[in-house]
């Protein structure tokens, strides 16, 4: 019996008018809907006619998040009083609860994905609600682009509604062609926001890791907000972790303690969803609560400020979620839950100041993710280079090179990018390309099922407890009877009917150790790692990696390591989760990643030449070789340049004077004058080098080459201007007392250091190449008395002043009151007379 009361009072319906209207004339439209308006359960319901309203249309509504998708079936049915599988049915990766009479089928993303690509047609589908777009998830943007090209290609009747919990619509509706944006009012009840940071400075987040003085922050915010606030209070979290930590800090707490993230068990989920039955309830949750479920009885929020987004180091081979923190649009949402019933209050963990610096959304996954398996979806979809989908924010080049070069490794795609049979395969297992390839590879060595329970292990990290040993959680998983044993049970039970009783798995032999390395190694190869001494490996991706103290894998001579992270302030990443291997399974793995051949580099300030057999980073095999390609050699005598710099060579003063000269001449007359910088020098070893550079072998080989003589190579011959280096800037300029002075070149002007009685006579500066000297006069001890850029200025105008403190000082020499009518001379007085 359907609850036409429940329904009324949702607020979305008043914009449903105005959203049939826009779908009769458009076919697409935004939908934006503040939580709680019923967006995910009346819309679904009408365009469906469900409601009485219109003919009854197939309408599949998809969600980001497993709980959400399960929890939005679940309220439908109970708004049509039936249960899930009737009218109203779900369907999430290994969990299929739908009926013949099924019309509105609620999926996540993925799952639909998965859809797109087996029936671009969709046939028997007559709308598409994409809930949530606003969290900007990969699997959400690459469903909506795949949709438009369907509308667009083969399916125009297609319906396409994109859902959004804020107002910031107007990406999508251009995306979507310019789509009417269809606005529901919320019923907001008032918020307060009461600012609690710690009284203390807490460590920022870094890679998992939050700083346990802030959740024990946290877990004092809500003992604080039960004693001042009446309700249920909603505490926001990163992670699974900390939602465990701040939980049995809460013991004692006069609150039931809930909670609630996508691992936690449906009867918790449903638990908390259906409301309280009396006390009060502390839910603590991850950010799936802040726009997809609503909790019932909530008047307070307790928001950490911290959230988990993926991010991919590519430079190491490493991704993962990381804490970083919430963004504006995310604190509003997380505030609103408080006073979606009536009045409530939100209390945030961080100074009002800090609030203004926060960024204004979520980074869009796209721009921070691994898209080894987006890029696999557009070469699946016939777009390998994901150039034509519709996009909000295309793919960074670097991150889609470094998939590409993932699927290429693992035989999904060919060198032109297009999609094998092999990556058809793998993109309809519902998992990373990389766990794909380790459980069809896998399956061969070890059998399927074992193969399925180690892949099962990856694709959803074992909680901590577990330990950081692969094979050990592998045991634990198969005798447990917690909440993740029971997914990890039913996902191996997917995997293994994935397979197919076709599959070449043949492999039985081994133990749970050596499968679970195999596997690892299969799906991670970049990262099989051999040790270094003292818990300390090195991976093959270049990356260094340790262990924990009290790790039982310190012993391990290799490791397939699965899960790791490198805090932003660390040398080597951390190793969470890893198998024991040995050297043949290594390269079994990462047999792609051998290389053999001649390495000649510059190492500690020498040439090294080496015959190298190595699995990426690591040497499996090193000895000298005693006659190496002469190319090489020169190469890393080159790259010591580089590194050490232009000193290794031999410079006399002469040498270092004629390339101030030269670099001069370049930058006040340009070419034909070279460049002499360092960096015009090193990437032009060949013009002024050779056939030294060549001829040498080693360190001490650099330092016998004459730096001069090399550079001269470098002036204009050709153009017969080389002839002109010592008119055009003169090593030295003859002054009137007949001494030939050395110019300075290296600063903006050229300098002529000159005893100021050496000039007398002088009436104008001197030039170089147009330029005037900067003349610096000394005493006759040597000791700077002026500096001018201008004679005749200077003897009209300071001279006086000069000479009156100079005569006194020395009072042998001569200092005449006109300079220019005596002789220049370097004497005294008394020399003078004598001569």
């Amino acid at each position: 019996m359907i609850r036409t009361e429940a329904l009324d009072r949702l607020p979305v319906r008043t914009a449903v008018p105005a959203l049939r209207r826009a779908l009769d004339d458009r076919g697409v439209a935004v939908l934006c809907a503040p939580p709680g308006t019923g967006k995910t359960t009346l819309v679904p319901l009408v365009l469906a006619g469900l409601t009485g309203e219109g003919p009854v249309r197939r309408v599949v509504v998809a969600e980001p998040r497993r709980i959400a998708a399960r929890a939005a079936a679940r309220r439908m049915a109970w708004l049509l009083g039936e249960q899930p599988g009737g009218r109203i049915g779900f369907t999430v990766r290994g969990e299929r609860v739908v009926g013949r009479d099924t019309v509105v089928e609620v999926v996540t993303t993925g799952v639909l994905l998965q859809r797109l690509q087996r029936d671009q047609e969709l046939a028997g589908v007559d709308a598409v609600i994409i809930d949530e777009c606003h969290e900007r998830h990969l699997d959400a943007d690459t469903v909506a682009a795949f949709l438009l090209d369907v509308r667009e290609a083969i399916r125009p009747d297609l319906r396409l509604v994109a859902a959004s919990a804020t107002t910031d619509a107007e990406g999508w509706a251009r995306l979507l062609g310019d789509a009417p944006v269809v606005e529901a009012q919320g019923v907001s009840h008032p918020v307060e926001v009461l600012w609690a940071p710690p009284a203390r400075p807490v460590k920022p987040p870094h890679g998992m890791r939050v700083d346990p003085a802030l959740l024990t922050h946290v877990a004092a915010t809500v003992r604080r907000a039960l004693g001042e606030r009446e309700g249920d209070v909603l505490c926001f979290l990163p992670g699974v972790g900390e939602i465990g930590r701040v939980a049995g800090q809460l013991a004692g707490v006069d609150a039931e303690v809930l909670q609630v993230h996508g691992r936690a068990p449906a009867a918790v989920q449903d638990a908390v969803l259906a409301g309280s039955s009396g006390g009060r309830r502390v839910v603590l949750a991850t950010s799936v609560a802040e726009s997809s479920l609503t909790v019932p009885g909530v008047r307070v929020v307790v928001d950490s400020g911290l959230a988990r987004e993926p991010r991919t180091d590519h430079a190491r081979g490493l991704s993962a979620l990381t804490t970083v923190r919430a963004s504006q649009a995310a604190g509003r949402q997380r505030a609103g839950r408080a006073g979606r019933e009536a009045p409530g209050a939100v209390y945030r963990c961080w100074d009002q100041a800090e609030d203004g610096r926060l960024a204004r959304f979520p980074s869009p996954e796209i721009k921070v993710a691994d898209l080894a398996a987006f890029a696999l979806q557009a070469a699946c979809w016939g777009d390998p280079g994901a150039s034509s989908l519709a996009l909000l924010d295309p793919p960074p080049a670097g991150a889609m090179g470094a998939a590409r070069e993932v699927l290429e490794a693992i035989g999904a795609v060919d060198g032109g990018g297009r999609v094998t049979d092999r990556g058809v395969r793998m993109s309809r297992l519902g998992l990373h390309p990389r766990l794909a390839r380790a459980l069809l590879d896998g399956a061969r060595e070890v059998g399927a099922r074992r193969a399925a329970e180690v892949v099962a292990l990856l694709s959803e990290e074992p909680p901590r407890e577990y330990g950081d040993d692969l094979a050990a959680a592998l045991r634990t998983a198969r005798r447990g009877q917690d909440g993740y044993a029971a997914r990890w049970k039913q996902e191996v039970r997917r995997l293994s009917s994935s397979l197919g009783s076709g599959s070449p798995g043949t492999g039985k032999g081994g133990s749970d150790d050596a499968a679970a390395g195999l596997v690892a190694a299969l799906a991670f190869p970049e990262r099989v790692a051999r040790a270094r001494g003292d818990g300390a490996f090195l991976m093959a991706s270049g990356t260094g990696a340790e262990l924990r103290d009290s790790s039982r894998l310190r012993s391990a001579p290799w490791l397939a390591v699965a899960v790791a992270d490198r805090p932003s302030h660390a040398a080597s990443a951390r190793v969470r989760l890893a198998a024991v291997i040995d050297e043949s399974t290594a390269l079994l793995a990462s047999g792609h990643l051998r290389v053999r051949g001649e390495e000649v580099r510059w190492v500690d300030g020498e040439v090294v030449a080496r015959a190298v057999d190595r699995l990426g980073a690591v040497e499996l095999a090193v000895r000298p070789l005693k006659q190496p390609d002469p190319e090489l050699v020169r190469g890393a005598l080159v790259e010591g340049l580089r590194r050490e710099g232009l000193g290794l060579l031999r410079w006399t003063r002469d040498s270092e004077q004629l390339r101030l000269r030269l670099a001069f001449l370049h930058r006040v007359l340009g070419p034909p004058w070279p460049d002499v910088s360092d960096g015009a020098l090193l990437a032009g070893t060949g013009a002024w080098l050779e056939p030294e550079l060549s001829r040498a072998r080693r360190r001490a080989d650099l330092g016998r080459i004459d730096a001069g003589q090399a550079l001269r190579r470098l002036l204009p011959w050709a153009t017969g201007e080389a002839v002109r280096l010592d008119e055009l800037a003169p090593e030295r300029i003859e002054v009137p007392s007949g001494s030939r002075i050395r110019v300075e070149y290296g600063g903006e002007q050229p300098v002529l250091a000159v005893k100021l009685q050496e000039l007398f006579g002088m009436g104008e500066t001197p030039r170089v190449a147009g330029v005037p000297v900067l003349v610096h006069l000394l005493s006759p001890a040597g000791r700077p008395a002026a500096v001018t850029a201008d004679l005749a200025s200077f003897w009209q105008e300071g001279y006086r002043a000069v000479r009156a403190e100079l005569r006194g000082r020395y009072p042998k020499h001569p200092w005449p009151e006109d300079p220019a009518t005596v002789p220049a001379t370097r004497f005294t007085s008394a020399r003078l007379k004598r001569s």
